[in-house]
């Protein structure tokens, strides 16, 4: 295994997480609060500033989080693959 398929691997696995997080924090904000999850919370007219700060929060969290655990992912299976983790993950050693 080489480098691309690491990039590959890594790549898309964060990308996949970090769209079923983003559904997963919009389904919870409607079930929480009764009311749809905002297309931009940026838009003042659109949600107040508590709504606007706390869907970023949550969101930010929630996509970093899923990031995380599927690269950490990504890599063990690499790993047991390859016998190795990918390059970009070894640590030099002097």
């Amino acid at each position: 295994m080489g480098s691309m398929v690491w990039r590959v691997l890594g790549t898309g696995s964060a990308v996949i997480a970090a769209a079923v997080a983003q559904k997963l924090v919009s389904k919870g904000w409607e079930i929480s609060t009764g009311k749809p999850a905002p297309d931009d919370p940026t838009h003042p007219e659109d949600t107040t500033w508590k709504e606007a700060v706390l869907f970023a929060a949550l969101t930010g969290l929630a996509v970093s989080a899923a990031r995380v655990a599927a690269q950490r992912k990504a890599a063990q299976y690499y790993a047991q693959s390859a016998g190795h983790l990918p390059a970009a993950l070894q640590k030099a050693t002097d």
